[in-house]
């Protein structure tokens, strides 16, 4: 494996044997959380733990220390980003979920271009960026081909005077932002890749091995990281040339396994964009099209479906991930008429996105796991008395005492996550094979 630029890649698919369509993923996913949203520092050292063990499941490329790609999804960790862009910019940051953050993988060159740009639609979105921040990264850990295209990386911080007022208006109009910034920057050929951009999630991810993402960002070892989940995904391309846009998790999920069905799902997508009617983006609808946007893996494909069902189809995260990938349905006697009902009226929606495939996913409220149909990706989860929950496509992954396992299970689950300890009720929704 070697790691090409934008310009090789373009080649490669023109005049070699490789077809950008037929790309596919095949990785190791997992995450861990604590079930009553009690954010602590325990969760991002036995996410880290996970990742690492689970080494085998990436890929390793020509010069055996660049990996296919890692990264980790967690919640934000609002103390530790508002003392430091305190520290960097003096702004004070409005309180959690007032803001959207995001992390930008930019080129050196045209940084000041592509600042400006984000800047200019961010207005036009109604939104204001409030401070950028750079990171703090070790490039020394990484191999000599992943330093090749290494992005200079940025974090961007944006609010609105509604954030409080009026929240479902300005998590739209992130999203819209999102989308804008991608297709805008694209057609003017500068580069700005949105790891993620949300008022409850961070993604940090880029081209390592697993033993090298915790080294690389100073963020993700520092001891006032608090969250309440973080899920981590190390990335075996296939067919497929690695680099750091395709390292996962994407914004909403991670994925494990292949989607077959590639072709027909996309097309469908596109066609769909012709008859779609939004109540509350209205006009701005065509700027989140297209839905699918170009160059992407299977996995970045799944991701902005979901992203869009969940930000601009008004639909939950279990809802949408059931919906794309439901389970063999029809002929299960033991499945509720309740359960079956939702997956007819599903099918009339939207035809399955079929692997083998597992997948992962959060948005910061919900976190999650399926399996689709066919049922060829296993995975399992466990669950402690001290109200921790270990998922994984691998087993052995953490040091469990057995003693406080109170649960383990293979599995299909969904689990809703409260910040606030005190009212937490743990809503699952479980399929046992």
């Amino acid at each position: 494996m070697v790691i090409l630029t934008k310009e090789q890649q373009k080649e490669a698919a023109n005049t070699g044997l490789w077809l950008p369509q037929l790309e596919r993923d095949a990785c190791g996913v997992g995450f861990v959380c604590s079930i009553k949203g009690t954010t602590s520092s325990k969760i991002m050292s036995d996410a880290r733990t996970m990742l690492e063990r689970m080494a085998h499941r990436g890929a390793c490329g020509c010069d055996n220390d660049s990996g296919d790609g890692a990264g980790v999804l967690t919640a934000i960790p609002d103390d530790l980003y508002r003392k430091s862009v305190k520290e960097q910019d003096g702004s004070d940051l409005p309180p959690l979920g007032q803001y959207a953050t995001g992390i930008l993988f930019l080129e050196e060159e045209s940084y000041k271009q592509a600042k400006e740009a984000f800047q200019d639609l961010a207005r036009a979105c109604g939104l204001r960026v409030i401070a950028w921040r750079k990171l703090g990264t070790n490039r020394e850990c990484i191999g000599e081909e992943a330093k090749k295209t290494e992005p200079l990386i940025r974090q961007v911080f944006v609010s609105a005077e509604y954030a409080e007022s009026d929240p479902a208006k300005f998590e739209r109009h992130v999203y819209l932002l999102r989308k804008q910034a991608v297709n805008s920057m694209t057609k003017q050929e500068v580069e700005c890749y949105v790891c993620s951009l949300s008022t409850s999630t961070i993604v940090y991810k880029g081209q390592f091995n697993t033993h090298q993402l915790f080294k690389y960002y100073d963020d993700l070892t520092n001891p006032e990281y608090q969250t309440h989940l973080a899920l981590v995904h190390s990335r075996f391309s296939t067919n497929t040339f690695p680099s750091w846009n395709r390292a996962q998790p994407n914004r909403i999920l991670a994925h494990n396994g292949e989607i077959n069905t590639l072709r027909g799902n996309i097309n469908l997508m596109r066609a769909r964009e012709g008859v779609m009617k939004s109540k509350h983006y209205r006009d701005d609808l065509q700027k989140l099209f297209p839905i699918v946007e170009e160059g992407l893996t299977d996995s970045g494909c799944l991701d902005n479906v979901m992203e869009f069902l969940v930000r601009a189809g008004g639909r939950s995260l279990p809802e949408a991930a059931m919906t794309m990938v439901p389970e063999a349905w029809e002929k299960d006697d033991d499945m509720s008429t309740e359960k079956k009902h939702f997956y007819r009226w599903a099918a009339m929606s939207m035809e399955p996105w079929d692997g083998p495939a597992l997948l992962a996913f959060s948005d910061g409220r919900y976190i999650g796991a399926i399996l689709d149909r066919n049922g060829l990706r296993p995975a399992r989860y466990y669950l402690t008395d001290d109200d921790h929950l270990y998922l994984s496509s691998e087993v052995g992954v953490n040091d469990i005492p057995i003693e406080s396992v109170v649960k383990k299970v293979i599995f299909e689950v969904f689990l809703k996550l409260k910040r606030v300890e005190s009212e937490v009720p743990f809503s699952q929704k479980m399929k046992y094979r």
